[in-house]
């Protein structure tokens, strides 16, 4: 099996959404952010949320004027490409097939999302097809 992807809890993705969208900040405002009538305990929840992100290396820490500021150390887009690879290898057996073909018939794709999702599996097979083309 491939390299074990540390999971994330819908707690630590709203603090990684609140710095993908805002940018770094202090735990302060984070706690301001997720809960904003929040008390000592939810300090303590986003101080908790953040060493794990950190451990996980999905956040890292600078101190910045006195104060420590948290940013994101991963894009969303490299985040979610990596939960959805351990998806596919925990649930479909490492194929993409079976994960497609339910997402497509779950969620019910309007005609203008499956020629989007026609384009792109069309661009691929022919960058795919070149690339094997020009080996020796």
């Amino acid at each position: 099996m491939g390299q074990h992807v540390p999971n994330v809890t819908d707690a630590e993705w709203a603090v990684l959404q609140v710095l993908w969208e805002r940018g770094p900040a202090t735990a302060r405002q984070l706690r301001d952010a997720l809960y904003p009538k929040g008390g000592p305990s939810a300090h303590a929840t986003i101080h908790k949320l953040l060493e794990r992100l950190e451990g996980k290396g999905h956040v890292r820490r600078q101190r910045s004027e006195g104060a420590l500021v948290f940013a994101a150390a991963i894009e969303r887009d490299d985040l979610i490409g990596r939960q959805l690879e351990a998806v596919v290898e925990k649930m479909c057996g490492g194929s993409l097939q079976p994960l497609l073909t339910n997402l497509v018939r779950v969620k019910r794709l309007s005609a203008a999302d499956l020629r989007e999702l026609l384009d792109l599996f069309e661009d691929l097979h022919a960058k795919a097809k070149s690339k094997n083309e020009r080996r020796p």
